[in-house]
């Protein structure tokens, strides 16, 4: 029988010298160069007053290499944070051999909401001198995350009214009840499992009403709809996603094309990414130049975006939701979209009648005759109306013909309701109509041109996307409150550049 030595991993004191752990060309390396040479962190160094008094503090530059390296390793908690400064040898290089205690370092991410801009436009502009931004390509995305909050808790002011009118009627009816057991025997375990009830009742309706009198206003959207608060966290929003609704916020950033740097990033409480656009292409303008171009997802798409742009003379191609339709390339996608499973999906499906459409009208756009499938002529009544651009020529059935036609069914959609079928045939362009942004857009991007630098956009800002949410891990946001999600957000985006710079080769 072969004989093997015999590998003892019982605990040992051993000679570790912590300088060596952070070997060259790595992640670690880098950041510790990074913030110990490179980074002017004297806004964070203001922060103490303790020259003459006070206890000694853990320096700023050490906490933030611990936060930064931690969220590389897709360890969020601070708990977390804390162990592994106590269990690892990288960390405990990186620390000092310290170990701050995890309310220290909560703390410290909370407080960095002034101090991450400046801090991520330091990294953004080492990133520029080592020639890592190309300023030729800027694709902007967001991704929704779940936030700290309670997706139960949120409603209008009207529904949390009635969530609370309905737990003090229940109490009522509990104290009714106790009254009519008085001249009976109940037992003890009853009443105070009772009694709990009703103090917990009446603290859940103590809080609705506590929260409804802190917020006496309705949350508008940006058009004036009202929109649903959460009782948890008010700045979070409940958005849909491909994996359903979630209370959370979108993290949207603008990546450089050339090497994949995040040269924005920001993270907001709403789902509309409409509204999105602007701000981030705002906070571009010193790094777009005459020839850069911008590109965003149909998300991104509407007048007022494409009009401002075009105001601001920037190069941009946000497609609409046709896009697809209108490109050959994608004329077989119905076939790969998957199908619902006939095992767990009982819905009934709604057998609809196909109704008649206006090429099943026969229209003689020369003597401008229509005749319905039932072979009834109908009448013209406009011959100059505009539909969303386009000229077109309508019809209209007689009473006299549709109300007792047997194909109603077929041919109006409330046949209840409506009396006569309308149609109209399109032709073209209305002429007298200036070109909007939106048909500007649709020419430029349906060209080959638009759509091979349109192609590059998945290719820039999805990685940076995934290199986030599945190697850093970061599935949800652990903060409250826009501004520290919005720290949080540049937190990772600032680990994802500092990795650029570790690869490109910096301070091996």
């Amino acid at each position: 029988m072969a004989r093997y030595k015999h590998i003892d991993t019982s605990p040992r004191l051993l000679a570790v010298d912590l300088s060596q752990q952070l070997l060259p060309g790595t992640f670690e390396h880098a950041l510790n160069y990074l913030l110990d040479h490179e980074m002017d962190l004297c806004r964070l160094d203001a922060r103490f007053r303790n020259d003459e008094s006070g206890a000694p503090a853990f320096p700023p530059a050490m906490l933030l290499k611990v936060i930064l390296f931690a969220y590389s390793r897709g360890i969020v908690s601070s708990r977390g944070i804390e162990r592994a400064c106590f269990e690892n040898v990288t960390f405990m290089a990186l620390a000092g051999n310290e170990v701050p205690h995890f309310t220290t370092l909560a703390s410290f991410i909370r407080s960095l909401r002034d101090e991450i801009a400046p801090l991520f436009a330091q990294v953004l502009y080492l990133c520029d001198q080592q020639g890592l931004i190309g300023r030729e390509h800027f694709a902007i995305d967001g991704v929704k995350l779940p936030s700290n909050a309670s997706k139960a808790k949120s409603g209008t002011r009207a529904e949390f009214i009635a969530q609370a009118t309905k737990l003090e009627r229940e109490v009522k009816k509990i104290l009714v009840r106790h009254r009519d057991n008085d001249a009976r025997d109940v037992e003890p375990d009853q009443r105070q499992k009772e009694h709990q009830r009703i103090d917990q009742l009446r603290h859940q309706a103590k809080e609705l009403r506590t929260w409804l009198k802190s917020n006496p206003a309705e949350r508008t959207g940006s058009k004036g709809s009202i929109r649903k608060s959460n009782r948890t966290d008010n700045e979070s929003a409940k958005m849909a996603t491909s994996k359903g609704v979630i209370q959370g916020y979108t993290g949207v950033a603008a990546v450089d094309g050339k090497h994949q740097i995040i040269v924005e990033a920001q993270a907001h409480g709403t789902g509309s990414e409409q509204a999105l656009l602007m701000p981030v292409v705002n906070n571009l303008q010193q790094l777009i130049q005459p020839g850069s171009l911008i590109t965003a997802d149909a998300g991104y798409h509407s007048e007022a975006n494409l009009k401002a742009l075009a105001e601001q003379q920037i190069n941009a191609l946000i497609p609409d939701n046709g896009m697809r339709q209108r490109d050959e390339r994608y004329k077989d996608q119905a076939k790969h979209k998957q199908k619902p499973d006939p095992l767990w999906n009982k819905t009934l499906t709604d057998q609809k009648i196909k109704l008649y459409k206006p090429e099943d009208f026969d229209y003689d756009p020369i003597k401008q005759i229509c005749v319905c499938p039932a072979g009834k002529k109908l009448y013209r009544n406009g011959s100059n109306c505009v539909f969303n651009g386009y000229a077109a020529i309508k019809f209209r059935g007689s009473k006299m013909n549709c109300v007792p036609c047997s194909l109603r069914a077929q041919c109006l959609q409330h046949p209840d309701k409506t009396q006569t079928r309308q149609v109209a045939f399109f032709q073209g362009k209305a002429k007298h109509l200036t070109e909007s942004c939106t048909d500007q857009m649709k020419r430029r991007i349906d060209s080959e041109a638009g759509r091979r630098l349109y192609g590059q956009r998945i290719a820039t800002v999805e990685p940076v996307f995934a290199n986030i949410r599945h190697h850093k891990q970061l599935n949800r946001f652990t903060l409250r409150g826009q501004a520290k999600v919005d720290t949080q957000w540049k937190l990772y985006c600032l680990v994802h550049n500092i990795e650029k710079l570790a690869k490109h080769g910096c301070w091996r």
